[in-house]
């Protein structure tokens, strides 16, 4: 999977209320971005060779173990406070206990209660889903589909995660900040990422534009910083987590790569 590419359209996405950002970068050019309304409109709207970092899991465990999949456990300590943005992936029949859309809110959580069931019935020691978790497991799935339908795509479409992604490009410390603080967005936080990623080269004056339609800052810079990602990947210069990464049942990486 470490390959050297020629100079290649690298992008950055990640879920957002309107479906998904993405921040990409054509060879030679500035970094655009964009809303998408499903990862498969995205795919198709870049180049056919475009790779493409994402924050969302791939590959899914049949069974959850003690601090879910191997690249939960081995990103985490390198985090620091910053680790708990780094949840635990459950196994695969939570994820799709209930896929139908939800019309109220009791059949959200009625769903959530479902699929809480099953995870604790895969999962050692048992656990139940956050409800931060569960709140992207249609974005999960989607993307889970997608890489299942079209294999051809598993080898520029990898799993990163911004945390993971920022450590990196600092150097491979933490962040100092958190970038939110009891669900709110943490300006200092922020700021110090937007830094950050503008130091790793990205213009300032597109960091300080405002997110597009249906995104919010947080997912902007969180995409932004995940294409730096898929730009080491093209240049065979990104690590991964683990290395050699793994296969779930369906075949698909497991991997976290910053």
């Amino acid at each position: 999977m470490r390959e050297r590419h020629a100079a290649r359209t690298v992008a950055g996405a990640d879920g957002c209320r309107a479906g998904w950002i993405a921040v990409w970068r054509h060879p030679g050019e500035v970094p655009q971005t964009g809303v998408f309304a499903s990862f498969a409109e995205l795919v198709a709207f870049l180049p056919a060779d475009a790779v493409i970092a994402v924050d969302m899991p791939i590959g899914l465990p049949e069974f959850s173990g003690h601090g879910g999949r191997g690249p939960e456990a081995l990103v985490r300590p390198l985090l620091g406070e910053r680790q708990s943005s780094v949840f635990s992936i459950p196994s695969r029949a939570a994820l799709y206990a209930e896929t139908a859309e939800f019309t109220t809110l009791d059949a959200w959580y009625e769903a959530h209660r479902k699929a809480s069931e099953v995870a604790r019935a895969s999962s050692n020691p048992p656990r139940a889903i956050s409800i931060q978790a569960f709140g992207i497991f249609s974005k999960i799935r989607e993307l889970d589909g997608l890489l299942r339908e079209r294999e051809e795509l598993r080898s520029r479409i990898m799993e990163s995660h911004p945390e993971v992604a920022f450590w990196a490009l600092n150097g491979r410390r933490a962040m100092v900040l958190p970038k939110k603080i009891k669900g709110r967005v943490n300006p200092a936080g922020m700021a110090e990422r937007k830094a950050l990623l503008a130091d790793r080269g990205l213009p300032r004056s597109f960091l300080d534009c405002a997110p597009p339609r249906g995104a919010a800052e947080d997912d902007f810079l969180d995409a932004a910083a995940v294409m730096l990602v898929a730009e080491r990947f093209s240049r065979g210069e990104a690590v991964c987590f683990p290395d050699p990464p793994g296969t779930d049942a369906h075949g698909l990486p497991v991997a976290i790569w910053a």
